[in-house]
C-alpha cells in the first residue's frame, strides 16, 4: 500500500471531482492520504474529510498565508487540537524565506506552533523553503519530542541528516522527478530506509512531464518509481518502507477502504493521469 503523506485534498481544486480523484488513487495502490490544514477558516473542511477511513488530517497555520492569520489563531489552534483527538499532526506550519517582509512574523508563529506540538506530543508537518539550516537550528533549540515531517524536502544529504538527528523524516514529492534536482537526488539515494515518506502536495508540486497540470494523489506511485530508481531498490520495497514510516510518524493504525489495493509500479497497470 502507498500513502500520500501530504495532499491538500480539501482545496477547491478538487471540489468538482474529489471522489474520482480518490478512485484513481485507489487504482494506483494508494491506501491512505494525509491532509494538512493551512488556515483557521478552512479547518472545518479539513476536519470534515477526517470522517473518511482512508484520510487523516492535520491542523496548522501555513507561513504562505501570513496576511490571513490573526493573533487569536494560535489560541484557536490549541482549542481545536484539544477538541479533535483524531488530528494526527500539527501542520502545515513552517518558514518560507522567499517572503522577507513577513519573516519575523513567520518565526513567531512557527515557534508558537512548535511549542503547541511539544505540549500535546504531536508530530509537526513543516513547510521549509530556503531555510533548512535555520529551521534545523530552531528545532534543536525548541526540541519537540515527537519529531515530524519536513515536507517537500529539497535540500542536501547533510541537511537531511541534520533533520534525521532531530527525529524528523523528509517528504519526497514531485521535485525528485526532475533530473535537474541533482542535490536532492543525491540526498534521496543516501537516506536510510526509514528516513522518508512519499507525498504529492496535490494540487501543487507537479511531476516532471506534468507541468501546468493539477497534481493528484495517484501520482505518488510515479514518485515511488523514481525514488526506487534513485535508491536502486524495487518499487515494492520503497512503497512498503515509506508507508511504514508514515504509519509510524502519524500513528495510522487504522486501515482505510483502500488498504486492500497493492501498490502498482507505473508502467505495469497504474493509472495516475488527469482525466481529459
Amino acid at each position: 500500500m502507498l500513502i500520500d503523506a501530504h495532499c491538500h485534498l480539501d482545496f477547491p481544486d478538487f471540489d468538482a471531482d474529489r471522489e474520482a480523484v480518490l478512485s484513481r488513487a485507489r487504482t494506483s495502490g494508494v491506501g491512505h492520504v494525509v491532509v494538512p490544514g493551512t488556515q483557521r477558516r478552512y479547518w472545518g473542511r479539513v476536519l470534515a474529510l477526517s470522517e473518511r477511513g482512508d484520510l487523516s488530517v492535520c491542523l496548522g497555520l501555513h507561513p504562505y498565508f501570513m496576511d490571513d492569520h490573526q493573533e487569536s489563531d494560535v489560541e484557536a489552534l490549541a482549542a481545536a487540537l484539544d477538541r479533535h483527538s483524531g488530528v494526527v499532526a500539527l501542520g502545515e506550519c513552517g518558514i518560507d524565506a522567499r517572503f522577507a517582509d513577513t519573516l519575523e512574523a513567520q518565526w513567531r508563529l512557527f515557534d508558537a506552533q512548535v511549542r503547541l506540538a511539544r505540549q500535546r506530543h504531536l508530530p509537526l508537518v513543516i513547510h521549509c523553503v530556503r531555510a533548512n539550516d535555520q529551521v534545523a537550528k530552531r528545532l534543536r533549540q525548541l526540541a519537540p519530542p515527537t519529531g515530524g515531517l519536513i515536507h517537500a524536502f529539497a535540500g542536501s544529504p547533510e541537511q537531511a541528516s541534520a533533520f534525521r538527528r532531530l527525529g524528523f523524516v523528509v517528504g519526497l514529492g514531485g521535485a525528485v522527478t526532475h533530473e535537474r534536482a541533482g542535490r536532492l537526488r543525491r540526498a534521496v539515494a543516501a537516506l536510510p530506509d526509514d528516513g522518508y515518506v512519499l507525498e504529492t502536495d496535490s494540487p501543487d508540486m507537479p511531476l516532471a512531464g506534468h507541468r501546468g497540470e493539477r497534481n493528484e494523489p495517484a501520482r505518488v506511485a510515479e514518485v515511488c518509481r523514481v525514488v526506487a530508481e534513485l535508491r536502486g531498490q524495487p518499487f515494492e520495497r520503497v512503497a512498503a518502507d515509506s508507508s511504514a514510516t508514515a504509519n509510524r510518524l502519524f500513528g495510522l493504525d487504522r486501515g482505510g477502504p483502500f488498504s486492500a489495493s497493492p501498490p502498482v509500479a507505473p508502467g505495469r497497470g497504474a493509472r495516475g493521469g488527469r482525466e481529459a
